[in-house]
């Protein structure tokens, strides 16, 4: 029977990095179809030349038999092919009605209301069972709700192909099984779904099949029933690396590190976003906070890094300054800028260094000498240093903010899921430096809505729900359960 979709002899270049080499593959109607493999293997180079977003440098791409206009996203979109990126395509200024609006504009000039236009994505959204106000601003709702009018953008009458770039990524547990409620419903009604996913478990619960690809290449493609997610991880990275052993934390006779009493917290409506909160996070231990996106957690982090105002009490014990290492849940919006080159953005910290400069100058030569190990301590997949740093995957610009972060050996580490985003491998390896921080003697804060990386990490953890902090077991002290 012929594949909804077939690739063949797919190849691609951006300068001296191979992102893809004759990759062949096929996808199936009515399947969720996930696409696998570490930061930089090829995986978004992949959909978005499917999407039409990026042009091939050789090879083709059919669907349902038919040639795919390739390096047309408009036309493409009309075929019944539609992406929902990893990044949000929103404007946050726009209400959810003019966002939905934007995604159904027709061909000729007749004039709309945004309601009008809108009216059938929200009427979709009544059918899969989300209720969205129509009339609200679109960038002061909640991660997961942004991603429902993703999908409402993408879906349509005619779609029979939808693709999702790390959709996971931003949401929550209870987000992600309604997420993959929807996909298996999408799936019923014959749609073919590519997932590109991190999380083994999600692919290992909703997916039909996996593909994996591994620098460029296809190393292999198998129904789910068939392996399980020691093989899928052998096949992403070659070999698994083992989990490093978490050491006792250090003992102190007389507490030092970070302490918070009565911290009040606004967010940026004026709303509370964190109500009297205290919290020790000693040097030598990792202290980690839970909770669903949305409950104050960036505002948090905010306020400990100085990048957002406060009440209350919030020292470093004993008296003084301590270095700050930040590394924020958006890399994109907060991590990095974009469109600067990889040494640029490593430079924000490097700079600092006494050895980086000679009086009021920079030494480049210095600079560039330290980037240059940086990327290979980090194994950060970059062509050169002077490449725009979002041009890197989304892996490899977190590892770029990590790296210029950790590398200074601070006193303070604050991490807001730091590993989001990232394959087995990368996220293992920031575990590691996240606990050679904390062996180094420096208090590290880490701010994470996986409940499997908090049980992995850290010495003692904590979750915050509507701006409180509670104690408690996982899942349940997430949404309330515990006191």
């Amino acid at each position: 029977m012929q594949p909804l979709i077939a690739i063949r002899g797919l190849c691609k270049r951006f300068g001296p990095v191979q992102a893809l080499k004759n990759v062949a593959a096929t996808f199936e109607a009515g399947e969720i179809h996930a696409v696998l493999g570490e930061n930089g293997a090829g995986k978004s180079t992949l959909v978005n030349l499917l999407a039409g977003f990026l042009m091939p440098d050789a090879g083709s791409l059919e669907l349902d038999g038919a040639p795919l206009p390739l390096g047309d996203p408009v036309a493409i979109r009309n075929m019944g092919v539609a992406m929902v990126h990893q990044h949000f395509m929103l404007v946050p200024e726009f209400t959810v009605a003019e966002n939905l609006a934007l995604a159904r504009t027709g061909r000729t000039l007749e004039r709309l209301e945004p309601l009008d236009r809108a009216a059938g994505s929200l009427a979709m959204a009544e059918r899969l069972g989300w209720k969205l106000d129509p009339k609200a601003r679109t960038g002061d709702l909640p991660v997961g709700v942004q991603q429902r009018i993703e999908i409402l953008k993408a879906l349509g009458d005619d779609r029979r192909v939808l693709i999702l770039d790390e959709p996971t990524a931003v949401l929550g547990p209870d987000e992600v099984e309604e997420l993959f409620r929807v996909l298996r419903d999408l799936r019923e009604k014959g749609m073919a779904i590519l997932l590109i996913a991190h999380k083994l478990s999600e692919v290992m619960a909703v997916a039909n099949r996996a593909t994996v690809l591994r620098r460029g290449e296809v190393v292999a493609s198998a129904p789910i029933a068939d392996v399980d997610e020691a093989t899928l991880a052998a096949w992403m990275v070659g070999d698994v690396p083992p989990r490093a052993e978490r050491p006792s934390a250090k003992s102190a006779t007389e507490f030092q590190g970070l302490r918070l009493s009565g911290l009040r917290v606004l967010g940026d409506r004026g709303e509370s976003a964190i109500t009297d909160l205290g919290l020790e996070v000693p040097r030598g231990a990792i202290v980690g906070i839970g909770g669903v996106d949305g409950n104050g957690q960036v505002e948090l982090a905010e306020a400990i890094v100085g990048v957002r105002s406060f009440s209350g009490e919030l020292v470093w014990v004993p008296h003084g300054e301590p270095a700050i290492a930040y590394i924020p849940q958006s890399r994109q919006k907060d991590g990095l800028a974009l469109k600067m080159s990889v040494l640029d953005n490593l430079a924000i910290a490097g700079h600092l260094r006494t050895e980086m400069r000679r009086g009021p100058f920079l030494r480049t030569r210095a600079l560039s000498h330290w980037g240059g190990e940086l990327v290979g301590k980090y194994a950060i997949k970059v062509g050169a240093l002077d490449d725009p740093v979002g041009s890197l995957s989304g892996g490899n610009q977190q590892k770029v903010v990590v790296a210029r972060e950790l590398d200074r050996e601070p006193d303070l580490v604050v991490a807001v899921n730091p590993t989001r985003g990232l394959d087995v491998r990368a996220a293992r390896f920031v575990h590691e430096q996240l606990a050679q921080a904390r062996d180094r003697g420096a208090a590290v804060l880490l701010i994470s809505t996986d409940l499997d990386e908090l049980a992995a990490m850290a010495d003692e953890t904590f979750f915050l729900l509507g701006g409180r902090l509670r104690s408690g077991d996982g899942a349940e002290a997430m949404v309330g359960g515990a006191a």
